[in-house]
């Protein structure tokens, strides 16, 4: 299963449960107490909480998938296929510390083109630091908007 079908299933599967809640929030305001009318507001707002969340990350997902297709039209995408590999699969360390600094001082020459922080949100998710990765990414759909 790929991993658009599972972020739409998963998406559905959350739908369905704010359905859910919202039909509890319902029956907390009927309620009409204080605590029950407070817990009724608590469970409206988590399914808003939640719609959001998942809106952000789906339109970051979408806005980073063009931008692959872009820069893969282009032919500008980092090929990672020739890395070493550990048996787990994930790319030999100094491999990947290697790979990183490539795309590291790319980006420092050239700190205005989204392809350089594209292709360093690569070099980041290839070292295992996803967090730096969304960050790198982040910026690169900033410059290319």
């Amino acid at each position: 299963m790929s991993a658009r079908s599972v972020s739409l299933l998963l998406t559905a599967v959350l739908v369905v449960y704010f359905v859910l809640l919202g039909g509890r929030a319902v029956a907390l305001f009927r309620d009409g107490s204080p605590v029950a009318l407070g817990l009724g507001v608590g469970v409206v707002l988590l399914p808003l909480v939640g719609a959001w969340v998942v809106w952000s990350t789906l339109r970051f997902g979408v806005r980073t998938q063009e931008l692959g297709r872009r820069l893969a039209e282009e032919e500008g995408l980092p090929d990672t296929s020739e890395l070493p590999r550990t048996p787990s699969g994930r790319v030999d360390r100094a491999a990947a510390d290697e790979f990183f600094e490539q795309f590291r001082a790319e980006t420092e020459a050239a700190p205005e083109d989204w392809r350089s922080w594209y292709r360093l949100a690569v070099a980041y998710d290839v070292a295992g630091d996803r967090g730096r990765a969304r960050d790198s990414m982040r910026k690169a759909l900033e410059l290319a908007d």
